[in-house]
Protein backbone atom coordinates (compact mmCIF):
# COMPACT_ATOMS: atom_id res chain seq x y z
CA UNK A 1 0.00 0.00 0.00
CA UNK A 2 1.56 3.45 -0.58
CA UNK A 3 2.22 6.21 1.49
CA UNK A 4 -0.45 7.98 0.10
CA UNK A 5 -2.93 4.89 -0.08
CA UNK A 6 -2.71 4.63 4.08
CA UNK A 7 -2.95 8.30 4.63
CA UNK A 8 -6.34 8.31 2.70
CA UNK A 9 -7.45 5.34 4.69
CA UNK A 10 -6.51 6.81 7.92
CA UNK A 11 -8.30 10.24 7.26
CA UNK A 12 -11.38 8.17 6.02
CA UNK A 13 -11.28 6.22 9.34
CA UNK A 14 -10.62 9.30 11.65
CA UNK A 15 -13.76 11.24 9.74
CA UNK A 16 -16.26 8.49 10.17
CA UNK A 17 -15.08 7.64 13.55
CA UNK A 18 -15.23 11.37 14.25
CA UNK A 19 -19.05 11.21 12.98
CA UNK A 20 -20.19 8.87 15.31
CA UNK A 21 -18.82 10.75 18.45
CA UNK A 22 -21.55 11.25 20.72
CA UNK A 23 -23.08 14.64 22.10
CA UNK A 24 -22.21 15.99 24.89
CA UNK A 25 -25.65 16.39 26.23
CA UNK A 26 -27.73 13.06 25.63
CA UNK A 27 -31.52 13.65 25.75
CA UNK A 28 -32.99 12.93 28.82
CA UNK A 29 -35.91 10.57 29.32
CA UNK A 30 -38.91 12.43 30.99
CA UNK A 31 -39.69 11.95 34.32
CA UNK A 32 -42.10 9.32 34.81
CA UNK A 33 -45.46 10.65 36.05
CA UNK A 34 -47.05 8.70 38.62
CA UNK A 35 -50.81 7.71 37.89
CA UNK A 36 -53.61 7.53 40.39
CA UNK A 37 -54.86 3.85 40.34
CA UNK A 38 -58.62 4.05 40.93
CA UNK A 39 -58.73 2.60 44.22
CA UNK A 40 -61.42 0.34 44.59
CA UNK A 41 -64.37 0.40 41.84
CA UNK A 42 -68.07 0.13 42.96
CA UNK A 43 -69.20 -3.61 43.00
CA UNK A 44 -72.66 -5.13 42.48
CA UNK A 45 -75.01 -5.19 39.83
CA UNK A 46 -77.66 -2.41 38.40
CA UNK A 47 -77.61 1.26 37.67
CA UNK A 48 -75.99 2.58 41.03
CA UNK A 49 -72.74 0.55 40.86
CA UNK A 50 -72.38 0.61 37.43
CA UNK A 51 -72.49 4.71 37.50
CA UNK A 52 -70.30 4.70 40.09
CA UNK A 53 -67.81 2.99 38.22
CA UNK A 54 -67.73 4.60 35.09
CA UNK A 55 -67.82 8.01 37.74
CA UNK A 56 -64.31 6.81 39.17
CA UNK A 57 -63.17 5.77 35.92
CA UNK A 58 -63.64 9.69 34.25
CA UNK A 59 -62.13 11.09 38.07
CA UNK A 60 -58.96 8.87 37.53
CA UNK A 61 -58.73 10.20 33.61
CA UNK A 62 -59.10 13.73 34.74
CA UNK A 63 -56.89 13.41 37.45
CA UNK A 64 -54.06 12.10 34.82
CA UNK A 65 -54.51 14.06 32.62
CA UNK A 66 -56.18 11.81 30.41
CA UNK A 67 -59.50 13.87 30.02
CA UNK A 68 -59.62 17.58 29.99
CA UNK A 69 -61.33 18.99 33.09
CA UNK A 70 -64.15 20.51 30.97
CA UNK A 71 -65.02 17.51 29.16
CA UNK A 72 -64.90 15.20 32.33
CA UNK A 73 -67.05 17.85 33.84
CA UNK A 74 -69.50 17.49 31.50
CA UNK A 75 -69.72 13.89 31.10
CA UNK A 76 -70.19 14.10 35.07
CA UNK A 77 -72.78 15.92 34.69
CA UNK A 78 -74.41 13.38 32.33
CA UNK A 79 -73.48 10.79 34.92
CA UNK A 80 -75.36 12.80 37.62
CA UNK A 81 -78.57 12.96 35.51
CA UNK A 82 -78.17 9.16 35.03
CA UNK A 83 -78.10 8.70 38.51
CA UNK A 84 -81.21 10.92 39.37
CA UNK A 85 -83.06 8.07 37.32
CA UNK A 86 -81.60 5.42 39.54
CA UNK A 87 -82.05 7.28 42.38
CA UNK A 88 -86.01 7.56 40.95
CA UNK A 89 -86.37 3.94 40.28
CA UNK A 90 -85.92 4.51 36.86
CA UNK A 91 -83.36 1.90 36.29
CA UNK A 92 -83.57 1.53 32.27
CA UNK A 93 -83.81 5.09 31.50
CA UNK A 94 -80.55 5.35 33.88
CA UNK A 95 -78.83 2.71 31.95
CA UNK A 96 -80.16 4.18 28.87
CA UNK A 97 -78.45 7.45 29.65
CA UNK A 98 -75.52 5.88 31.01
CA UNK A 99 -74.68 4.24 27.59
CA UNK A 100 -75.82 7.35 26.02
CA UNK A 101 -73.30 9.33 28.23
CA UNK A 102 -70.12 6.76 27.52
CA UNK A 103 -70.69 6.87 23.65
CA UNK A 104 -70.87 10.01 23.37
CA UNK A 105 -67.46 10.40 25.52
CA UNK A 106 -65.73 7.49 23.83
CA UNK A 107 -65.97 5.28 26.62
CA UNK A 108 -66.32 1.43 26.15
Amino acid sequence: MSRVSLAVATLLAAVSLGACKPTASAPTAAPAVATPAVASLPQGSGCGPAIARTQAVVDSDVATGNLNSPVGERFSADLRNAAGACQGGREREALGLLAAAKARYGYP
